[in-house]
């Protein structure tokens, strides 16, 4: 990926404008899925902005949550959405946990093996970390096959620039689909892997509520909008203007499928 284009992870607000919506609604059936028991300890690795910290004190009662990503400014935007006694965030990188062996009963992880380095050793140290009978769980967006926001974008890029196909999230990350991510959990020594497929649907009331998020400059595809110039960066919104889906009220109804994973420490 060329560098002036690499992606930018600083800025809590505008993050949550593109992404929160959708995170947050996944975030919901991830933890239905997992029904884990109230009073326990969870990690969440690359908790980014807090969605599925805020959802894990909401729906699964734990005794704490620790949330941990590598950006300061998201997570200066995290500590002051979700201001709780037992909810606490610190920096840090999957890869190398900064926590002792066996301390947490559940590590998860959303939206995020998929920009890991080496998801292999994220995956390993959610073993470390975990209790034995500790379950770690994670989820990633489908790219490659429904994730109508993202895809409807490097579509319409694509179609002016040949080049932003390799900026497509779709093809820089082929480990997003079930077999691979059942296969990184058992290969780090974990048992009884499973994986679920979870669909949400967001209706942005018109172009510009859908646009917008976009000139954030956060993640992969607001990073290429930003640096394109202005006459580009037009041409793309036309573009996409005039190819989104819209209903009789001009409301735009996308879906976005994330695989999830889960397993547990035996021993």
């Amino acid at each position: 990926m060329p560098s002036e284009f690499r992606d930018t992870w600083s800025a809590g607000d505008a993050y949550e404008r593109y992404m929160g919506r959708w995170s947050r609604l996944v975030a919901r059936e991830f933890l239905d899925w997992l029904a884990l028991p109230a009073k326990l300890k969870w990690l969440d690795v690359g908790c980014g902005v807090g969605a599925l910290t805020s959802e894990i004190l909401a729906r699964a009662a734990p005794s704490s949550v620790t949330g941990l990503d590598f950006s300061e400014g998201f997570l200066t935007y995290a500590r002051k959405q979700i201001p709780f006694a037992n909810a606490s965030f610190r920096p840090g990188d999957a890869q190398a946990l900064p926590f002792a062996d066996e301390s947490f009963d559940a590590a998860v992880s959303g939206l995020v093996l998929n920009f890991v380095r080496s998801p292999e050793r994220a995956a390993g140290e959610m073993r470390r970390v975990l209790r034995p009978g500790g379950v770690a769980a994670a989820y990633v967006w489908d790219y490659a096959g429904k994730m109508e926001l993202i895809q409807r974008f490097w579509q319409a890029a694509v179609a002016f620039d040949p080049a932003a196909a390799g900026l497509d999230e779709a093809r820089r990350f082929p480990m997003c689909i079930p077999e691979t991510l059942l296969a990184l959990f058992c290969s780090e020594g974990f048992e009884g892997a499973e994986w679920r497929a979870f669909e949400v649907t967001t209706l942005f009331k018109d172009f510009d509520d859908y646009w917008s998020p976009f000139l954030g400059g956060q993640g992969p595809a607001p990073t290429y909008a930003d640096h394109l110039s202005e006459a580009a960066r037009e041409a793309l919104r036309e573009r996409l203007r005039v190819t989104l889906p819209t209903d009789s009220g001009g409301a735009i109804p996308l879906i976005a499928r994330a695989f999830a994973v889960r397993a547990i420490r035996i021993r």
